[in-house]
């Protein structure tokens, strides 16, 4: 369980490292573009974002992961 957490911890700063990397910029308009939104929305985009994270993640451990 303590490597899966790690494994996925260390996917999440990848991605998240490549983005502010790669496309700096980008960051700051989405960022604009989400200060804009309803908080509703963006609560609701959370927790979609929450419930497939945990299909992914259930997903790569029923598959041997």
């Amino acid at each position: 369980m303590l490597e899966t957490a790690l494994l996925a911890l260390g996917l999440v700063l990848i991605v998240e490292g490549l983005v502010y990397a790669l496309a700096p910029s980008l960051i700051e308009q989405m960022l604009v573009a989400f200060s804009a939104l309803p908080t509703e929305a963006r609560r609701l985009m959370g927790a979609i974002a929450l419930v497939l994270g945990l299909i992914l993640v259930w997903a790569a451990k029923t598959l041997g992961a």
